[in-house]
Order: structure tokens, then sequence, then C-alpha cells
């Protein structure tokens, strides 16, 4: 006979870091969703080495709800902000418009993983937690306080499809764009890959590869083998191309040296350098990505010398290899990028919910947004039809988590 779910109470706390909470009792809800970027230790790392914090623009609000035996059975990820940097679901017009028209945009309420464009689950419960209970208080607990603080919104990022549309369900606005995603369709080899393609993409793909190994070594680290001699030639990497992208980059050298010792095993490191007479030499480039428990994300890259090619093979191709290595289903090469559809990244669907609590905004933002989402399901149809290296393309209605 299957339990009964447990029940939660209606009162919600919120707590001004994730350290109230704990991370006994945040990791009950999160771990089991094998979700790195929801996990205890990543995101209070970021707010130990302060990429998280009043002063960035991201004040931690952080929600949890309790059973009846007053234990934690669920938990939010939710942050106070200042600005809408960081977070990859753009609303900067929202806000141009709202305080041409002499409303107050910021602050708002952001529910997110700061700075990971990264589907995974927003509002958390307790695997025995009756879902619709802890998420109903949780969602109600957001929606009041966002109330209570005259904050003008409420945004939760990158949920899962489900946790998406269970939103809209209850009244939230509904936004979906794209993102890249490889999809392992039972490769034992990276040559079996290779072979789902056309002729033409398996030849081009195996030409920039040579290329781009061509007089480097190439390491993946994961665990024990990551050092700090790692960490800082990857730093250098992450600065030189953050400070190119998007002016300041978001993490600083603490957070990856807490990566290092509470996560080592959730990360895989890719470098590369050259080869002086059969000897290594500095370190030229390198992509980060983290390993969940469904997925192979990738998050930062970076380089110093530019190599031909040399970006496909360590953020893409390279992933591509230890995914299969690792049996993982699926690759989330990161944000935006169509040029992935041809290295066998395919669009998928990636959502947004929203709350606006002026009417005068909420309406127009409800209305772009329904014909915003016709338009990327059209794009992601055409992209897919038109584009993909697959000999046999697959449906392009899936978004891989189903």
């Amino acid at each position: 006979m299957t339990p009964r779910p447990v029940g939660v109470q209606s009162a919600v706390r919120v707590h001004r870091e994730i350290a109230e909470i704990g991370q006994q009792a945040w990791d009950a809800c999160a771990a089991p969703t094998g979700d790195p970027f929801v996990s205890y230790d990543f995101l209070s790392i970021l707010e130990e080495s302060g990429c998280v914090a009043p002063r960035t623009g991201w004040a931690a609000h952080h929600l949890s709800v309790l059973d009846g035996n007053d234990v934690v059975a669920g938990v939010m990820p939710l942050y106070l902000k200042s600005h809408s940097q960081g977070e990859y679901v753009f609303d900067h017009a929202w806000a141009d418009a709202y305080e041409r028209a002499g409303g107050r945009y910021y602050p708002k309420l952001q529910c997110a993983s700061p700075f990971s464009p990264v589907t995974g689950s927003r509002l958390i419960t307790r695997p025995d937690v009756d879902v619709d209970e802890g998420r109903n208080a949780l969602l109600g607990g957001a929606l009041t306080l966002c109330d209570r603080m005259g904050a003008s919104s409420l945004h939760v990022t990158f949920p899962g499809q489900d946790e998406w549309a269970w939103m809209g369900d209850r009244g939230m606005l509904l936004r979906q764009d794209q993102q890249y995603h490889w999809e392992n369709n039972g490769y034992a080899t990276f040559d079996d890959f290779l072979a789902a393609l056309s002729a033409n993409r398996r030849k081009t793909i195996r030409r920039e590869r040579r290329d781009a190994q061509d007089g480097l070594e190439i390491v993946a680290l994961t665990g024990d083998d990551l050092t700090e001699e790692h960490w800082d030639a990857f730093f250098g990497f992450y600065m030189d191309t953050g400070s190119r992208k998007w002016g300041r980059p978001y993490l600083n050298r603490r957070f990856f040296s807490a990566l290092h010792e509470r996560m080592a095993d959730k990360v895989l490191l890719i470098l590369a350098r050259r080869l002086n007479g059969g000897a290594g030499g500095d370190w030229i480039a390198g992509a980060l990505n983290l390993i969940g428990r469904e997925c192979l994300y990738g998050r930062h890259w970076g380089c110093v010398e530019d190599v031909p090619f040399l970006h496909f093979e360590l953020c893409y191709y390279q992933a591509i290899e230890h995914a299969i290595r690792l049996g993982l289903p699926r690759v989330e090469a990161g944000a935006q990028g169509q040029h992935k559809i041809a290295r066998g990244y395919l669009p998928s669907a990636v959502y947004s919910a929203h709350w606006i609590a002026d009417p005068a905004l909420r309406e127009p933002v409800a209305r772009y947004l329904a014909q915003e989402r016709a338009a990327v399901e059209h794009d992601i149809e055409l992209l897919t039809e038109e584009f993909s290296p697959f000999r046999h393309a697959p449906d392009p209605r899936r978004d891989g988590r189903e």
C-alpha cells in the first residue's frame, strides 16, 4: 500500500541566508532532484563567497514551509533583486516600459539558481510531501512576500515543464524560450553519435576536432585530480571572457576555491595546453561543467589564445564524450548559440513564470507572452526541421525532461 503523502502547514518562513534553514533540511528537499544548482552546497557557496549578497543586487529571502511535525517540508530559492543581471531571462524591456510610465520595477523577487540558466525544480518539496500542498504554500508565500515588500513582481526562472504548467494554472504568466541541448540516444561511443549524423556533418566535426587538438594536450579533471593551480588558470579564462561579454563577471575567485572544496566530485573541468617538446606548457583554455544525475551542464568557458574550433572541442565535443562515458542522458551547454545545432545540440524549450502586481503592466505583458510563446514554438520546429545535422531529425516538440 502506497503511503499517503505528508501534508504541510500553511505557515511559511523567510530566511535571509540559506544557513538559517541548514544543509540537512534543505537537502532533504533538494538532493533527491539530483540537480547540483539547487543543492545546499552550490547556493551556500554563492552566499559565502559574496557573489550573492545585497551589495551585488541578490538579497536572499529563501522560503521554507513546515510539515505537521515542524520539519522543513519544502524550500524555495528566492532573492530580492535590485536589477535584472545574471538571470538569462530578459525583462529589461518590461522594466523600462514600467518606469517610463511612472512605476517602480525594482525591487523584484526572483526565484532562481543565480547566474545559472539551467532547468530544475524551483518549488522544491521533500519526496514524501504532498506536491500540490507544498507548491501552494511556497508560491502563496512568495506572492504574499511580494505584496508585503512592495516588490513589483515575482519571477520563477528555468522551472521544469510540469512546474511551469502548474504555475500557469494558478495565474502566473507563462514565458517560453529555447536553448540547445544534446540528447544521448543510447550512444556507447562518440563514433556512435557521429554515425547518426549526415555524412557532411561527420566529416566537418572530425576535421574540427583534428584542427582543435593539433599540438595541444586536453585534460579532463574531476574530484581529487583538481588542484588550485587548475582553478587559477581557469579563473583567468573566466575573467577574460566574462569581462568582454557582460562587463563584470559574476563569480569571484573565492567561489571556485569553495566549489573545489565542497563539490569537486560534481565538477568536470576540461583544460587545454600547448605541448612543448612533448611536455605540457601553460594552460590556454578551459571549460567548466557540473555533473548532475541526469545531465552534464556546461557552464563557463574561456581562453587566452585563439585556436580555431577549440571552443567547439572543449565545450561541445568533449562534453558529449564525457556524457556518454558517464551514462548521462543529456548535455545542456548553456544559453544562446544557434551554431550548436550543427554540432548535435538541438533546440529545446525552456520556461519561466511571472507575476506582475500592477494590472497596467501585467495585461500588456500577458498579451506579449502569448505571441512570444507561439513564435518560439514555431522557431524550434523550423530550426530542427531545416538545420538538424541528424539523418533522421527527432521530434522538435520534445523538451528532453519527460
